[in-house]
């Protein structure tokens, strides 16, 4: 179950997406432009995730190759007239997206599920008075399912990639981000969009996706298959899960996996931009995640995706919010 929340200073294009069927959740924070994102750590105090952002371009010297987009100087980011923010409730799919959910489960059939659980993800059956109740966990027949996982290094400062959402070589990215649960500041690259496409080219010398920046370490790269070794390699076990090491295999069931939505999320549609990424609270296998996601990057907004598979320690920190697993902006 899952619940949908936006902020107060929601903008035009993001009130569209409140129409739409979701388990993530977006944040939109004031600021003059965004870019880039100078910290993104775990708070156990406040029980959230901090990402903060400075008002600053990116410097070459730094290793990064990042990209500063301003704000249009006379935009304005208000809420429509009257509007009032939903209050949390029960999650249940609109009527008119029953298909749209249908179509994206394909792929929990094509992929196996790959990127649903992360990485050392283990469960076992206790009672249900061995779970506190202010712990997440799910309940079946009396019994509370325990979950752990075994996520290696974070990196300080959110990985940053360039792609979208109709392509097999990406889709592959997005679900090694889930199993290892990083959070990416994800720039989407749809065709014909204006702001990201052309950058691509611009920093690497081609436009193919995806492509990877990580600002931590000053690596760049193309190549689904170089950016999946690279991210076990420096943020996991070094081991590359096997649904994602079987070369033409997994790029063809990657590509059935999208059969059922039929190109959605890879043509642009003209949107303003935000002062600030939005913020995206899901993970790759979900349908419901699916075609929000897909919406973000047909209008190509930036967002940082926070991983909340099977078995993330970011699911008691939503959990802590509203006392079971649904999701809700902050502000």
């Amino acid at each position: 179950n899952y619940l949908f929340h936006f902020p107060p200073h929601q903008t035009e294009t993001t009130a569209k997406l409140r129409r739409e069927t979701m388990t993530g959740v977006l944040n939109v924070s004031p600021a003059p432009i965004f870019r880039p994102v100078s910290s993104h750590k775990l708070s156990r105090n406040n029980r959230v995730l901090f990402v903060k952002s400075m008002a600053q371009s990116s410097d070459s010297s730094n290793g990064s190759t990042s990209v500063s987009t301003q704000a249009e100087p006379n935009s304005s980011f208000s809420p429509p007239p009257n509007f009032k923010p939903p209050k949390p409730k029960p999650f249940t799919p609109r009527g008119d997206k029953i298909l749209d959910i249908l179509g994206a489960s394909l792929a929990l059939v094509f992929r196996l599920g790959t990127g649903a659980l992360v990485s050392g993800y283990s469960a076992s059956f206790v009672p249900k008075n061995e779970v506190p109740s202010d712990q997440y966990a799910l309940e079946i027949a009396g019994f509370k399912v325990k979950e752990s996982s075994n996520i290696g290094p974070r990196p300080e400062k959110p990985i940053e990639i360039y792609e979208f959402e109709s392509c097999p070589f990406c889709r592959k990215v997005r679900e090694i981000v889930a199993i290892l649960d990083l959070d990416i500041l994800y720039y989407p690259c749809p065709r014909n969009g204006p702001n990201f496409r052309p950058k691509v080219g611009q920093m690497g010398g081609k436009q193919q996706f995806p492509y990877m920046v990580d600002p931590n370490t000053g690596v760049s790269m193309y190549e689904s298959d170089e950016i999946i070794k690279y991210l076990v390699g420096k943020y996991g076990d070094g081991n590359v899960p096997l649904m994602l090491s079987l070369g033409l295999f997994t790029t063809l069931t990657a590509g059935f996996a999208m059969i059922g939505r039929m190109g959605k999320g890879s043509s642009y549609k003209p949107s303003k931009m935000p002062p600030k990424p939005l913020e995206l609270w899901a993970y790759e296998p979900s349908p419901f995640c699916k075609v929000v996601r897909e919406v973000l990057v047909e209008l190509e907004l930036p967002h940082i995706l926070l991983s909340c598979a099977r078995g993330s320690p970011k699911r008691q920190i939503l959990y802590e919010r509203v006392g079971h697993f649904q999701v809700l902006s902050h502000t």
